[in-house]
């Protein structure tokens, strides 16, 4: 394990010495950020005072907010991890496999070394994303999560970022070229947003669209962070109408319903998981098959 720690230490310093590549890692939360502050907030907020007339306007600024940071932290644990196998690519590129080759270590303790360095910054960038973000929401808006949805939080987190960064590897491991890996990162940072239906809710897009969405483990994982981020915001924005409360919940993804079926929390968390199992064996099959 020596040699695996020593590889992980090694891929880590690369990532986070290459500052360009940690900014565009975190390019899709950025983007989300600066849509809601400059554009997509004021309507939110409008459209929302005009289905709740009698909520109080911090209220429902505190449940837009908490939807938006719920958004940018599940695509937060996307992209970091994506952005933490460029060293994998550069490496291929480089020729440094040959390198690593010819010193007494294993092709297998090679592939550990990439897939846990990219699981770790993954980690580090997303917990403190989430970090800033239950701080922005505690201090601006006063809503601080309980410490039991916290908790939960950091437990979905650890598991998106293992699963979506597994997904990445083998994504990853098909791509030959620093260029092709830029133009990859880049198309992901953007259109992320829309695939977790982060950038506008659900319910304003066709229903066709919306299943989709919902169907896929993106907007899987985006459901469980928003019903921890809303569990405070929006019993307050709704005043407890049960009936509005279910109205919202589905049109802003706080409920993945495809079809006529609501997809139960359970079922989002053992996709993930089975996610995460089959595209770490994939992708380390495919990653060992490129060292050569």
């Amino acid at each position: 394990m020596n040699v695996v720690g020593a590889l992980v230490a090694r891929n880590l310093r690369l990532f986070f010495r290459d500052r360009l590549n940690v900014f565009f890692s975190l390019l899709g939360a950025i983007i989300l950020f600066a849509l809601y502050t400059l554009f997509l907030s004021n309507l939110q907020t409008s459209g929302l005072q005009e289905t709740f007339p009698s909520a109080d306007p911090d209220d429902i600024k505190a449940f837009v907010d908490s939807w938006m940071f719920a958004g940018i932290v599940v695509i937060t644990t996307i992209t970091t991890g994506l952005g933490a196998l460029s060293v994998l690519v550069d490496d291929s590129q480089s020729g440094r496999f040959r390198d690593f080759l010819v010193s007494p270590i294993r092709r297998s303790q090679i592939v550990l070394g990439y897939l846990i360095s990219a699981v770790t910054v993954a980690l580090i960038m997303s917990m403190v994303v989430l970090v800033v973000s239950i701080l922005y929401l505690g201090i601006v808006d006063q809503v601080w999560l309980a410490p039991d949805a916290v908790v939960r939080a950091v437990g979905i987190l650890v598991l998106c970022c293992t699963a979506f960064t597994a997904l990445s590897a083998f994504v990853v491991s098909f791509v030959r070229t620093a260029g092709a890996f830029s133009a990859l990162s880049t198309i992901a940072g953007t259109i992320l947003g829309f695939i977790a239906g982060a950038y506008i809710p659900i319910g304003a897009l066709p229903v066709a669209v919306g299943n989709v969405i919902n169907a896929l483990p993106f907007g899987q994982a985006a459901m469980l962070f928003r019903r921890e981020f809303t569990s405070e915001t929006l019993p307050a924005m709704s005043g407890g109408v049960s009936a509005a409360e279910e109205a919202i919940r589905q049109a802003y993804g706080i409920d993945a319903i495809v079809g006529d079926w609501t997809v139960p929390a359970a079922i989002a968390v053992g996709i993930l998981i089975v996610l995460a199992i089959v595209c770490t064996v994939l992708s380390a099959f495919r990653i060992r098959t490129r060292i050569r």
